[in-house]
């Protein structure tokens, strides 16, 4: 019954790269609704409850969350609220020429559902850069057009302060065995392949080295190694179908050998 009413659900679809939109309203218009894009969403002021995939999140000014397209949601406004939102596509992500740090961020954030889920409540200092980075989004938007390529810049600055403004993934006895937590964990360093190796994610998480495979199984039904090998291949595929990435710098991103080591992972199944 649940899986038919999200089918019904209305989609918001989005054409363009990148939609930037300001508004300011007492009352929630829009139905719950999910979207063929991602949304950053800037709280400007106001407060309310912001409810995502059912689960309830206190929001008040200042706060930024970041919405994906499986993600259904609606706001219920307490106070008067001023939004800033801006729509991005994946295929803008894959078109563009882009700093891979800045990438690696993006990806990171998006693949986490916990990221979902949070309003980032940033240090004073990174509140004060975000809010200056979205005054110089909204000055951009005045001519799209020219400017496209600057703001998708400034999201990517976004991105890289929202990253490192996530809650820490703790190693108490509690989080040690929370599927969610590694899940997070290898999307953060699936650019680091020492981190990836289980002796090491084992120590992360205080799990015994044999123990933490058969965990990882058990819970996703597929071996972390294989995990692991479809997300990178994943990432690789999508860099070299956007043909703005080379193999070398590819090999270079992902802590590859060389090249061969990248063309021997998207023949390998």
């Amino acid at each position: 019954m649940i899986d038919l009413y999200k089918s019904m659900m209305k989609r918001y679809i989005q054409f363009q790269p990148i939609v930037i939109s300001e508004f300011e309203v007492s009352k929630w218009q829009h139905p719950l609704h999910r979207h063929n894009h991602y949304e950053l969403i800037y709280i400007k002021n106001g407060s309310g409850q912001h409810i995502i995939n059912e689960i309830s999140i206190a929001y008040e000014k200042g706060n930024l969350f970041l919405i994906g397209p499986d993600d259904d949601h609606r706001f219920e406004i307490e106070e008067k609220t001023h939004f800033i939102y801006i729509k991005f596509t994946d295929i803008f992500i894959h078109q563009k020429e882009v700093n891979p740090t800045g990438l690696q961020y993006l990806e990171y954030l998006i693949k986490s559902r916990e990221t979902h889920f949070l309003g980032f409540n940033f240090t004073a200092n990174d509140q004060l850069i975000v809010e200056n980075i979205i005054a110089v989004i909204l000055s951009l938007n005045i001519n799209m057009l020219q400017n496209e390529a600057l703001i998708w810049t400034q999201i990517l600055v976004l991105s890289d302060i929202m990253q490192r403004n996530m809650p820490e993934i703790k190693n108490s006895a509690q989080r040690s065995k929370d599927i969610q937590a590694i899940f997070c964990y290898l999307h953060k360093y699936i650019y680091q392949p020492k981190n990836l190796k289980a002796n090491v994610m084992a120590a992360h998480f205080n799990l015994s080295e044999d123990y933490i495979g058969p965990y990882f199984k058990r819970n996703t039904g597929i071996t972390l190694r294989q995990y692991i090998h479809n997300y990178r291949q994943h990432l690789i595929q999508q860099r070299i179908e956007s043909g703005r990435f080379g193999l070398k710098q590819i090999a270079e991103e992902f802590g590859l050998v060389d090249e061969s080591h990248v063309s021997k992972l998207m023949r390998k199944v």
